[in-house]
């Protein structure tokens, strides 16, 4: 059994703040398992008792799972003056962000959850969750200048990223699987063997491949299979 206060409970699925689900019991408009409940401090068990609203049952849901495909021009954040990754989430409960960033102008998959350990141990440096980036360049790519990125090219005298997987996939164009995240590693990466980034979309998290059906902006729940195989992949 996991008990919580019936006032957590509702909040957190964005029924309303605590003093709105205080006024609601003092209305007798909130029931447990079929009775009237006026005390909001109540402790239940979201998974087994039955809480409902005027009647209408309010289903529990710990966790939720989304996969984004977001667009350029949108930041990833929780708030922002700016049009965020959760302004494009039509979801009530409470606690979403999204695991990890993409640059404004990046493109592509972004996890949306409100399932704060699996998103702290997706990205934990010491777990080297694989990411995979779709790449279009200012210039022709040519497999020599590709050593320095595949070896682990140094940025700066404090930085060296790890060694990166590089495919060339056309003559301006690759794909590149990083283990880390650093700030705007990519677009450096390529700066600093002379070319310049022009596109980039993110395309796989771990064994989290972005559904190509999404339109920019676009988004769904991820399977249990997608969310077993982040939960694997993330131990």
């Amino acid at each position: 059994m996991s008990f919580m206060r019936l006032d957590k409970m509702l909040s957190s699925m964005g029924i309303g703040t605590r003093n709105e689900i205080r006024k609601a019991c003092r209305d007798n408009r909130i029931m447990v398992n079929g009775t009237i409940i006026r005390d909001p401090s109540v402790h239940i068990d979201p998974d087994i008792d039955i809480v409902s609203l005027d009647e209408e049952p309010v289903l529990f849901t710990r966790y939720v799972y989304f996969m984004l495909n977001k667009p350029a021009g949108t930041i990833s954040a929780t708030s922002d003056s700016r049009t965020t990754v959760l302004d494009l989430i039509d979801c009530s409960v409470k606690g979403l962000y999204p695991v990890g960033r993409l640059d404004l102008d990046t493109e592509g998959l972004l996890l949306i959850t409100n399932d704060g350990p699996l998103g702290h141990q997706l990205l934990s440096p010491k777990n080297h969750v694989e990411k995979e980036y779709l790449v279009q360049l200012k210039t022709e790519i040519e497999e020599g200048n590709l050593e320095p990125i595949r070896k682990g090219i140094r940025l700066n005298k404090d930085e060296t990223c790890l060694p990166a997987e590089v495919r060339i996939t056309g003559e301006r164009e690759c794909r590149i699987i990083l283990q880390e995240g650093k700030f705007h590693e990519i677009k450096r990466m390529f700066s600093a063997i002379g070319n310049e980034v022009v596109y980039l979309k993110r395309l796989r998290m771990k064994d989290l491949v972005l559904d190509e059906s999404l339109a920019p902006g676009e988004y769904r729940e991820l399977s249990e299979a997608e969310i077993a195989g982040l939960k694997e992949s993330a131990h």
